[in-house]
């Protein structure tokens, strides 16, 4: 690389993983265009911009921060020749290779690489996740002993993670790391109003002070708080929901690593250090180490792994459009009290962890046949760790099935019974998780079988629905269930 090559690192960049050394000249740039693409939540344009501006400031004279409407633009006041590591969506990454004077290097920030995923995958005929994570480990060495053997014997403690929350309703764990707001986290909030007063852009959702690290010192310090106080709860409760504690003994780590502030592999290894120091438990080391090497890497790779038409698979032919409660985040119109809970969370915090996205929300999607990619186009907007790449596999694949099975075994679809066992949602709301007829019919549990009778020829051959879809025949009220869920306005 030539001495005088500068470092192009975009938002998601962020980190120093992303230079080849600590006095590489970079090049930072924040394009309007960006915010007028998609109808963002307020809080996720907020941290971008925030974590984008704190890294410009962190660098001072060694960056060249341009402020333009696109990345053209800024490009054109560039004289010097550009390397930028490879980006994170397929237009970007299109776009990067049609520029002159730039070197575009391999990706970084994921513990795989897609050579070695691509290797893994050659020849297969199932891509499914567990069987990369195996590779992933051995790989890293992660969590491995001697000759590629899994640490504690198994590798994967997934049976021992799915305890029901406590009664009381509460985890006895400090809350989560909160950073403190600054001069340039109230520059971009000005800057973000005047910009949605003058009609130049739209956001979804409510600001409020920011949640999530915009700097590398925060992300660390976010780590090391995760990792002391609340790891060691994670295991158990990873699949678990109260109604009054949305992160839970989540990290809330997923948006300093998707912009590049923390590299998965340093997380994963400050998670098995806390194990082989005896600071927490194996099933709860293992099960966030399986989030990042495995699931994350996942995720990373399959996006391009599948192709750009995956984004398209609608093998469930779900063609409803996203009813307006839902697409402006309108969690006071619903009644259902998961569903009213977590959308509340999104719109408040712009985030809730992964099982409500799978099990309230995806859930609800799924039953009531939206079309995947608008789910997907959602998620991405709505969230402030949502990325194309993120929501691919999360969305279009495992949350609504649209991919036909390509990696996972089943569709997530549960009725009200799944939520009543690993949530208090139940226990306030106006409908019975047990009833699928009448006035207080759960939404959910009559909407399972709306989705088994809509595709019961299409789930005809998933041997894992198959008891399930011998049970329609033996539901008398099929029929009251189906018709009053296909005109159901919302739940």
């Amino acid at each position: 690389m030539a001495d005088a090559e500068r470092r192009w690192c975009f938002a998601d960049q962020l980190g120093p993983h992303f230079l080849d050394g600590g006095d590489q000249p970079v090049l930072l740039v924040e394009s309007r265009a960006v915010l007028r693409r998609r109808r963002f939540h307020r809080q996720k344009a907020h941290l971008l911009l925030s974590a984008l501006r704190h890294r410009a400031a962190e660098l001072g004279e060694q960056a060249v921060f341009l402020r333009t409407d696109t990345y053209r633009q800024a490009l054109g006041r560039v004289k010097e020749p550009l390397s930028v590591c490879g980006p994170t969506s397929r237009a970007a990454a299109a776009f990067v290779r049609g520029l002159d004077g730039v070197t575009v290097l391999p990706s970084r920030g994921f513990a795989t690489s897609r050579e070695e995923f691509e290797e893994w995958a050659g020849g297969r005929d199932s891509l499914l996740m567990e069987s990369f994570y195996r590779r992933a480990r051995v790989l890293t060495g992660t969590l491995v002993d001697g000759d590629e053997a899994p640490a504690g014997g198994k590798w994967n403690l997934d049976k021992e993670n799915r305890e029901p929350p406590p009664r009381d309703g509460r985890l006895p764990l400090p809350g989560p790391y909160r950073p403190e707001e600054d001069e340039i986290d109230e520059e971009v909030r000005a800057d973000l109003d005047a910009a949605e007063a003058d009609g130049e852009v739209s956001f979804v959702g409510r600001d409020g002070p920011r949640r999530f690290p915009a700097t590398r010192a925060e992300a660390l310090a976010a780590l090391d708080h995760f990792v002391e106080h609340r790891l060691a709860g994670f295991g158990p409760y990873e699949d678990a929901m109260l109604s009054g504690d949305p992160a839970m003994s989540h990290s809330l780590l997923s948006a300093a690593m998707n912009l590049g502030l923390l590299d998965p592999a340093e997380c994963a290894a400050a998670a098995e250090t806390a194990w082989r120091e005896g600071r927490v438990p194996l099933r709860s080391a293992e099960g966030y180490i399986r989030q990042l090497i495995g699931w994350r890497d996942y995720m990373w790779h399959t996006y391009w792994h599948f192709g750009r038409a995956y984004a398209r698979s609608n093998a469930l032919r779900a063609r409803r459009r996203l009813p307006r409660w839902f697409a402006e985040l309108d969690a006071d119109s619903v009644r259902a009290h998961c569903l009213s809970s977590v959308l509340r969370d999104v719109r408040d915090r712009g985030w809730t962890h992964h099982i409500p996205r799978l099990m309230v929300l995806g859930n609800y999607a799924l039953q009531r046949g939206w079309h995947p990619a608008a789910v997907s186009d959602w998620f991405h907007r709505c969230f402030v760790d949502g990325y194309e790449w993120v929501m691919a596999g999360n969305v279009i694949g495992m949350s609504q099935y649209a991919d036909g099975g390509r990696i996972t075994t089943k569709p997530y679809a549960a009725g009200g019974a799944y939520i009543n066992r690993m949530s208090d949602f139940c226990q306030d709301c106006v409908y019975r998780p047990t009833a699928r007829t009448g006035d207080d019919a759960c939404p959910y549990t009559a909407g399972y079988w709306w989705f088994l009778a809509r595709n019961e020829e299409r789930l005809a051959d998933n041997w894992r629905l198959a008891p399930q879809l011998r049970n329609l025949d033996r539901i008398e009220d099929l029929d009251e269930v189906v018709a009053r869920e296909r005109h159901r306005k919302r739940p």
